[in-house]
């Protein structure tokens, strides 16, 4: 077996040597490298390189998979080697220059949403608990029923469940405001007056319960709570406009000044231009989203279920963050979540085939291992490390997602959370759904696992391959 030196070695002679390697950093399980040109990678050498599970281009990187504990190991031998190490941030912005305006676009989108993910995957989790201590069933079992359940106990789930949406313009613009170069601090409190209590409340708006005020008489201002695009968007701006204002004013008067003039400018801003016109943006992109989900005859989960895992492959995916998110607000349940979960399990089905299927121990142990992570929720180490190499079985996992998307549509599955699939996603299901959870995805992994069998991989692809 190799040494992390010697792996760290075998790595940089495939990058291209030491004067092709612009810098690296690693994040929890890939080690990241900027190059100075990517033709010089000798990727297969790459892949063969003992624990090495996978290695691929993406977000102006190369980004190789170890898995956790191991990548560590591997940049501090990579470094010691006379490697320039840099962390993961410089690396992203470095990053930031690659790729075209749109893959650029996505991944600045991702880098303001990504930190708030875990809020709302707790969020999720607790709607899920509710609806599982409030089944008539379970509350049986303590001689209770709905109608018996103490007030107070409501009103405690109701804070866990409702606030992180209900301030998520604060959440949004704090989040966008620190990607953009600004005061995160200034965009949390311009996300703050954007659901101030003082503003007619939009969901009451929405229920028909509240009118919004009127200025100019044709100006609606409301507060913007659970809302996205309008905190984004103003968040983009302020953090710009901050900049701007701090090169003006002295900086004897920094202090005072600058956040002054950036909140009341964007609140201003906020309430009469932007919030009003990517309110409507943002309701659009809803209809739009809603529409294809209620496509009659399992037709979303179908087509939505098929080419989930050709988008992750793109690395725009996240996107699906803001989509999860509004369903959640809109709709207070997420029928997205089921589809794509059986996408990514399908992928696991189609590795874990390979896996058991060839004969080389290499590929058996890197496909095992890559199952098990797709089956975790992770499936860049099977579609990259295993199915994409042989193409066939990446194939073969499209269609077990489409077949599972299909079932889940068909089922009316919906998720009380987001950001969590597969195993760890059955969290989600807790409210009298976990059956059908677990039937979508075992019908998944099923599918794929026989297509991938019968018509997907055999070893004469390895010997081709090798």
């Amino acid at each position: 077996m190799a040494s992390n030196k010697q792996i760290a070695q075998s790595v940089i002679e495939a990058l291209g040597g030491h004067e092709n390697i612009q810098s690296v950093a690693h994040c929890a399980t890939r080690l990241r490298v900027m190059v100075h040109d990517k033709d010089n990678v000798d990727v297969s050498s790459l892949e063969e390189v003992e624990k090495v599970k996978g290695a691929f281009y993406n977000s102006g990187q190369y980004q190789i998979i170890f898995g956790t504990g191991t990548v560590n190991n591997v940049y501090n031998e990579v470094v010691n080697l006379g490697v320039t190490g840099t962390s993961k941030s410089e690396l992203k912005e470095d990053a930031k220059q690659q790729g075209n305006w749109f893959q650029r676009a996505i991944r600045t989108f991702g880098d303001v949403f990504v930190p708030i993910i875990p809020a709302l995957v707790a969020t999720g989790l607790f709607m899920g608990l509710r609806g599982l201590v409030l089944q008539e069933e379970i509350l049986a079992w303590f001689g209770l029923t709905p109608e018996s359940v103490p007030e107070n106990f409501i009103t405690l789930t109701q804070v866990l469940t409702d606030t992180a949406f209900i301030f998520l313009p604060a959440l949004v613009a704090w989040s966008t405001f620190k990607v953009f170069g600004g005061n995160p601090t200034i965009g949390l409190v311009l996300g703050l007056m954007l659901v101030s209590p003082s503003l007619p409340n939009a969901w009451a708006v929405a229920g028909g319960d509240a009118e919004p005020m009127t200025f100019f008489g044709f100006i609606p201002v409301l507060g913007y709570q659970s809302s996205v695009l309008p905190a984004f968007i103003a968040g983009i701006v302020g953090a710009k406009l901050e900049k701007v204002v701090r090169k003006k004013v002295p900086e004897a008067l920094d202090l005072v000044v600058t956040p002054f003039l950036v909140l009341l400018i964007m609140i201003t801003l906020s309430l009469f231009a932007i919030g009003p016109v990517f309110h409507i943006v943002e309701q659009g992109i809803f209809e739009a989203m809603r529409f294809l989900l209620e496509l009659p005859f399992g037709l979303s989960g179908l087509i939505i279920g098929f080419v989930n895992q050709i988008i992750v492959v793109t690395g725009v995916h996240h996107i699906f963050n803001f989509l999860e998110i509004q369903l959640l607000n809109n709709l207070g349940y997420n029928p997205f979540n089921p589809i794509i979960t059986g996408a990514i399990a399908a992928q696991g089905g189609a590795a874990l085939a390979v896996g058991l299927k060839t004969k080389g121990k290499k590929l058996r142990a890197l496909s095992i291992s890559s199952a098990t992570s797709a089956f975790l929720g992770i499936t860049e180490p099977a579609i990259f490390g295993v199915n994409l190499r042989y193409v066939r079985p990446f194939i073969m996992g499209l269609v077990g997602g489409g077949v599972s998307g299909f079932l889940a549509s068909i089922m009316g599955l919906k998720a009380t959370g987001m950001a969590i699939t597969v195993l760890p996603g059955a969290l989600l299901y807790l409210n009298g759904q976990l059956f059908g959870y677990f039937l979508i995805n075992i019908v998944a992994v099923a599918v794929a696992f026989a297509l991938t069998w019968m018509f997907g991989f055999n070893d004469n692809m390895l010997d081709k391959k090798e």
